[in-house]
């Protein structure tokens, strides 16, 4: 019986894990108007979420984070673009 138990509760753990294991990914821009690709969703207040959704993968993120990240007042201020 203590085997069962510890089968049901590895599985147990096993289904609570493939959730949270699901890839999101968001362009951010920080308050340097520095632009980069991250896991999770921004919390903090000076960091900036661009773009409306999370992207399903890293190469997607990465792809639209060129074009996500223009400047948009035309002025000469610059966006830093980093790789992580």
């Amino acid at each position: 019986m203590t085997m069962m138990k510890t089968v049901l509760i590895c599985a147990g753990f096993a289904a609570i894990a493939v959730p949270a294991s699901a890839d999101e990914y968001y362009v951010v821009r920080g308050p340097n108007k520095e632009c980069r690709v991250v896991e999770s969703r921004p919390t903090d207040s000076t960091i900036m979420q661009v773009g409306p959704l999370a992207f399903k993968s890293r190469d997607e993120a990465e792809r639209q984070r060129t074009v996500l990240c223009k400047d948009e007042r035309g002025g000469g201020d610059k966006v830093i673009i980093k790789r992580d």
